[in-house]
């Protein structure tokens, strides 16, 4: 097993509960704007990408991506706090890395907005100082320029790093990237969805993040 000396983690469904908030967000918008909305499954397909590209699979309409949008926003950052929540386990698991030295980042297609808020009502962001978000990269998951670009700001190569999430376009993005992948299951997704996703480590509770491999100071 080759030593990992960094971690890089999604954060919705991998280290925040926040899957009942994009639901609720997302089908509070298009009943807004279209008085009616796809089932949740129709969402949680494109878990992991930016906003407008999960709209773009309703509407082709710039205008109404953009009204949609601020219509999701308004309702998500409303409802924030009381519906997110830390995984239970996470913080230990991902402070154990921390406290051995290892290597560790964020890379989401949140907005650097949501991802900070999400990362304090979680009570993590004293753990993380690499932190890529949608606002950092042209190009999202499961493209790997997010994940390249943690690295970069990290100054490590491919060599000896992971990215660990919960959906097809985390472990796409890292496979795409030249890095290691975990999967984890206490997300939305199954480990039936997953499994053509082919990561490289499966993580049935979030202590297993501490297994992966040792860690080293660097």
């Amino acid at each position: 097993m080759p030593t990992i000396h960094t971690y890089l983690f999604d954060l919705d469904g991998t280290l925040i509960d926040s899957i009942r908030l994009i639901l609720e967000s997302y089908r509070h918008t298009l009943i807004q704007h279209r008085h009616e909305a796809p089932p949740d499954r129709f969402w949680l397909q494109g878990l992991g990408k930016p906003l407008r590209e999960q709209l773009r699979e309703v509407t082709q309409d710039q205008d109404e991506i953009e009204a949609m949008v601020e219509t999701y926003r308004e309702f998500n950052f409303l409802h924030h706090d009381s519906l997110v929540r830390p995984f239970p386990g996470i913080r230990a698991a991902v402070s154990v890395l921390k406290l051995a030295g290892a290597n560790l980042g964020i890379v989401t297609s949140k907005t650097s907005k949501g991802l900070e808020r999400g990362l304090f009502i979680g009570g993590l962001d004293d753990l993380f100082a690499t932190r890529v978000s949608a606002d950092d990269v042209s190009n999202h998951k499961p493209d790997p320029e997010p994940v390249l670009r943690a690295l970069e700001l990290l100054g490590v190569p491919t060599q000896g790093v992971v990215f660990i999430g919960d959906s097809p376009h985390d472990v796409a993005a890292g496979r795409a990237a030249g890095v290691l992948t975990a999967a984890v299951l206490w997300g939305p997704f199954t480990r039936a969805e997953l499994q053509s996703a082919e990561p490289d480590y499966w993580l049935n509770d979030p202590w297993d993040i501490t297994g992966l491999a040792s860690v080293v100071k660097r």
